[in-house]
């Protein structure tokens, strides 16, 4: 079996269309931006149909080329993506047999985007998305690292070997480089190349995203529940109560973020039960955030409250004591029948929730305080509304759009935090295959074999690149309405 190269006969035709594509690209994108300097201002004047009027001359001529060649060069980078779905194995070298591994990613993509595109002015700000160019291509990149998780952490598919098995002789090898006769995996190759270990660099990169895609929504969401719940009031109320919270809030968060993880995933602080009895005191914000919003809304119908609010609490009330029973911990008292799960990285998810609540308190804080002086909430009040009534079902609607912006946000945060923490090896095991782990392993190399330590580094890059851009799409789209 032959090494594959990066493209193949494909590259044969694509790779001069490609940099033929670039460099007039990037020769049209210095001619718009040298001649944009010198250019007049443009007002803004109509045709006779309504329609803008465009810009003409030498500036109007290469802002037009930017625009073809732009889309040209997406046409290239699509036929990269499609062309070698039909091509035998191989064939379209290491690019190729990646695409087709990605395929239930692109098919999920397509019907993702076909739908939203199709019903996007039924969906609220998800359908308003759609309309900007910069939110649509940061969507696309999150989604495809969401998609591969779950494709890999439901369905085992997509992975071409197992992230931790070894393969004698590949240690440190090239990308493409063919693995032995007789050994396990779905194809022939390595596709990214092997790492100080010889195991699957392709593998174990994809394998990651499951880490990531797992820890960092979830983290985040929890770090709002408790943001949420103790911002409110504190804003709300004011007085001793947000003077006692925002120092508690400043508190954390003068303490560097490294030296917060360092002391709470280090096995002396485990050992202590630290982040056991943290664990039960952040995640208990989720059954206390839902109770009051059920509570609230459903306060003069006692039947129906009790009716919905029961289940609730019970279901979140068994999901909580799962979570924080661990075994091996402190907290350890659950039958096993009704433990429902073990989270064997509860130290990282309580460091990333500890870290990244006290931010989201002072942002829900800074916007209770703006938005209680409003109408409709001395409105709420006339009515006779209750105090938790008025937060949760008038002042955090209307703080929807900016809580949404820093959640996207704040997840590129964490998912750089967990980096970090792989990186240093904080509280992950050494044959974790999260991104940070996989980049330190392989940086410790890096002037020989550059191969092992790129690709997690680039996939880190584009989640949260693409974080950022939905980010500013969401931000772009809400100041719209």
């Amino acid at each position: 079996m032959e090494a594959l190269s990066w493209t193949g006969s494909l590259g044969t035709i694509l790779n001069p269309a490609l940099t033929l594509v670039v460099a007039l690209f990037a020769i049209a994108l210095v001619a718009q931006l040298v001649l944009g300097l010198f250019a007049a201002p443009m007002t803004l004047q109509s045709n006779a149909d309504g329609t803008l009027q465009s810009r003409g001359g030498a500036l109007g001529m290469s802002e037009t080329a930017v625009k073809y060649l732009f889309l040209g060069l997406i046409a290239v980078v699509v036929a990269y993506i499609l062309v070698p779905l039909v091509m035998p194995y191989g064939s379209a070298g290491i690019l190729g047999e990646m695409s087709k591994r990605f395929l239930p990613v692109w098919i999920a993509l397509v019907a993702l985007y076909a739908v939203s595109i199709i019903y996007k002015r039924k969906l609220g700000l998800y359908g308003k998305l759609f309309d900007s160019t910069v939110g649509m291509i940061g969507f696309g990149l999150v989604m495809f690292w969401v998609f591969t998780a779950l494709f890999v952490g439901l369905f085992d598919m997509i992975i071409t070997h197992d992230y931790l098995s070894q393969v004698s002789g590949l240690k440190n090898k090239t990308p493409g480089v063919p693995v032995p006769e007789g050994t396990d995996g779905a194809i022939a190759h390595y596709l990214l190349g092997g790492d100080n270990l010889a195991r699957d660099i392709f593998s174990r990169v994809v394998t990651g995203s499951v880490f990531v895609i797992a820890i960092a929504p979830l983290a985040t969401i929890f770090a709002f529940m408790v943001g949420i719940t103790l911002g409110l009031p504190a804003g709300f109320y004011g007085g001793k109560l947000d003077t006692f919270l925002s120092f508690v809030a400043n508190l954390i968060l003068a303490f560097p973020v490294i030296l917060l993880f360092y002391l709470l995933v280090t096995p002396e602080i485990v050992e202590t039960g630290i982040p056991s009895y943290m664990a039960a005191f952040l995640f208990i914000f989720p059954l206390i955030f839902f109770g009051v919003l059920l509570n609230s809304r459903f306060y003069t119908q006692p039947a129906k409250r009790n009716m919905i609010l029961a289940p609730v609490l019970i279901v979140l009330g068994w999901l909580y004591l799962s979570v924080i029973n661990q075994k091996g911990t402190v907290i350890n008292f659950l039958p096993e029948w009704m433990d429902l799960f073990d989270i064997s990285i509860l130290v990282v998810f309580v460091s990333v929730v500890f870290v990244n609540a006290p931010t989201v308190f002072r942002i829900v804080r800074g916007l209770t305080l703006d938005l209680r002086t409003r109408d409709y909430v001395a409105a709420a009040q006339t009515r006779g509304e209750g105090a938790w009534y008025i937060m949760l079902w008038e002042i955090l609607p209307n703080a929807r759009g900016p809580l949404i912006v820093d959640f996207c946000l704040r997840i590129g945060y964490t998912t750089i935090l967990l980096g970090t923490l792989g990186f240093f090896g904080l509280g992950l095991s050494s044959e974790s295959p999260d991104w940070g782990s996989t980049i330190n392993e392989g940086r410790k190399l890096l002037l020989i074999y550059a191969h092992p330590a790129l690709p997690p580094a680039v996939a880190l890059l584009s989640l949260v690149l693409g974080l950022n851009l939905l980010a500013d799409g969401l931000r772009e789209e809400s100041l719209k309405d």
